[in-house]
């Protein structure tokens, strides 16, 4: 298969791959995934958030990562990385979400077609390849990273954002048993700087339905869009002894979001050993500062990440309060050893009455979506993926 032309894509020069059911596009700067349509030859659904200023010019010292926001995107290190970590500066979410990604290869056999990016990182030499698959008859996005050549602790994730209906509690959300929830510790946004957040800082919780907020009330996070005007973090950190497992018998985790009105449900499915604990980015409206501009909306990212928050390298690689609480906050890279990291993304159409996923069972060639209503349906999907070579 000859090498594929890109295409300006929302403001972002971007490589095509489809299948019968799904339609996508990775850009060339970050490697971001979107947009991506599912279903397409049918209801042809597109959850994913894109910047509103994609298309805009923007200040040219802006970060590649935030002129190309969209989808999901593989980070390393994931996080600010304000701080300097052992002499290496990293920008925000690293070079994998922010610099030129070069085309490796296209494979399309017997109804698995593949796009294969890679990236050679300057700051700490690594060598990151990027394979998304795309299986006939399946509703789902399956990313796998290969990370080869490096040394040292190194956390990372992706950085799935969706875009919910507009009206109050379009979406319901829900996760597999998680063993700690907590708000980000210190101030997630600023007023002086034009930003507002609601949530308790460092608030610890055990159900998304009961957060506490600065005003001393409860915030329902499993409900969304919720709160206009406020930009919020928290973190739940996987229960791995009480995942599911697959049909070869090794655990997973897995976030989704029903769409009850719309009547579908996205969701994500990873494993839980390397990719620790799921972020919950809030963004209704909360930001003022450019580019922003209090019309980012109704996105909520859902970032399944091994790290300390938001922060980056330098405060996931020390003692933190998820360290102490058991999570683990970094992974750690080593030169003869490539860490594959694997991310499943997935959608299913569900009937009327199907409220909100209470439990994901996986069997051989598909999975199974319970809802908390007493509703079952079953998708095409191989959440072995999770578990074998790419």
């Amino acid at each position: 298969m000859g090498k594929p032309s890109k295409k300006v894509v929302f403001g972002q020069p971007s490589w095509r791959l489809a299948s019968d059911k799904v339609e996508l596009f990775v850009t060339q700067t970050g490697g971001h995934l979107g947009p991506v349509t599912f279903d397409r030859k049918g209801r042809a659904l597109q959850p994913y958030s894109i910047a509103p200023w994609a298309e805009e010019k923007t200040d040219a010292q802006m970060p590649p990562l935030i002129k190309a926001l969209r989808g999901d995107f593989f980070c390393m290190p994931f996080g600010s990385n304000a701080r300097p970590f052992r002499g290496e500066k990293y920008p925000v979410h690293g070079e994998t979400a922010n610099a030129q990604w070069s085309y490796s290869g296209q494979t399309d056999y017997n109804g698995c077609t593949s796009l294969v990016l890679s990236l050679n990182t300057r700051i700490r030499k690594a060598r990151v390849s990027k394979f998304i698959f795309l299986i006939e008859g399946h509703n789902a996005v399956y990313c796998a990273h290969i990370i080869s050549g490096a040394r040292g602790p190194m956390d990372l994730g992706h950085h799935a954002m969706l875009k919910f209906p507009d009206y109050p509690g379009s979406g319901a959300i829900s996760t597999s048993p998680f063993k700690c929830g907590q708000v980000y510790p210190g101030a997630f946004e600023k007023p002086e700087d034009g930003g507002y957040s609601q949530l308790k800082p460092g608030a610890r919780f055990s159900s998304l339905a009961s957060v506490p907020t600065v005003f001393g009330s409860r915030a329902d996070l499993s409900s969304y869009p919720a709160r206009r005007g406020w930009e919020d973090l928290a973190l739940l950190a996987a229960k791995v002894s009480a995942c599911p497992l697959s049909a070869d018998g090794l655990p997973f985790a897995w976030t989704a979001v029903t769409f009850a009105k719309e009547r579908y449900v996205w969701f994500a499915l990873k494993d839980p050993r390397v990719l620790r604990s799921t972020i919950f980015w809030i963004s209704n409206g909360g930001r003022h500062y450019a580019p922003w501009n209090g019309r980012h909306k109704n996105v909520l990212g859902l970032e399944e990440v091994t790290g300390y928050f938001a922060d980056g390298l330098c405060e996931s690689a020390r003692k933190n309060s998820l360290t102490a609480q058991g999570v683990p906050t970094c992974l750690h890279l080593h030169p003869k050893r490539p860490l594959l990291v694997k991310y499943i993304m997935a959608l299913a159409l569900v009937p009327r009455g199907f409220d909100r996923v209470a439990a994901i069972q996986a069997r051989a060639k598909e999975v199974v979506l319970k809802s908390a209503s007493g509703l079952a349906v079953s998708t095409p999907l191989d959440a072995g993926f999770l578990h074998g070579a790419p």
